[in-house]
């Protein structure tokens, strides 16, 4: 009963041992009893959005979420984005104001960070999956080895990535990271609780962008 996902091809050979493993077995009956009686977000074919729509060889900029939006139509599988025609959440009210203040951009019209992940801002939350109205039901289920997998090998594989650590949980996956080949920007989370501890003025959009050019890469058009 291995898990199958849509997920780019590139995913998938750097992963194949991690989606082989028990624990991803024990994940996927997990999820499927979950479905017989809650209601998941993102919809199954969303859940592995950010790996589709980011292929490896593309990764340029991680920015690391924790759980899903649980609320519906919010998630679909990018850390931090929300289906347009939804409220813009608090913490992504905050990125667009950070992102004016430090890139100058306009302040978004849309709530929607695929173009982001078009240009290889990998959106990844540590968890994958959540039930409706239930914030971090899905932790310590399996997706955070996963995930940390996948960190890792973006660590281990690739060279010159910017990882944007935002908050103490994203601030712990330090450790997965290859610090002498890579780029980590951290600050405090944007959400209202923690945003004016200092995520305001962090200016990681450029930051990001200042070290992509620094090593010969193209920047991220971050204006949405």
């Amino acid at each position: 009963m291995q898990i199958e996902p849509k997920i780019d091809p590139s995913w998938k050979e750097v992963l194949a041992k991690e989606f082989a493993k028990p624990y991803m077995m024990e994940l996927k009956r997990f999820l499927l009893e979950e479905k017989k009686r809650y209601r998941i977000f993102p919809p199954s074919q969303k859940i592995f959005n950010a790996y589709d729509t980011t292929p490896f060889e593309k990764v340029k900029v991680v920015i690391l979420g924790q759980d899903p939006y649980h609320g519906l139509n919010q998630a679909h599988g990018l850390a931090f984005s929300v289906l347009d025609g939804t409220p813009f959440p608090p913490s992504l009210q905050n990125i667009f104001k950070e992102l004016v203040s430090d890139i100058g951009c306009e302040y978004p019209k849309t709530s929607d960070l695929t173009p982001w992940a078009k240009q290889g801002v990998f959106l990844i939350n540590a968890v994958l999956t959540v039930r409706e109205a239930q914030a971090a039901s899905h932790k310590d289920k399996g997706w955070e080895r996963f995930t940390d997998a996948t960190i890792e090998a973006i660590s281990q594989k690739k060279e010159g990535v910017v990882f944007i650590l935002w908050g103490r949980p994203a601030q712990a996956k330090e450790k997965l990271i290859d610090t002498s080949k890579h780029l980590v920007i951290k600050s405090p989370h944007p959400s209202p609780l923690s945003a004016y501890r200092g995520f305001f003025g962090s200016k990681p959009f450029s930051k990001a962008n200042d070290y992509l050019l620094k090593i010969g890469k193209e920047p991220i058009h971050w204006c949405l």
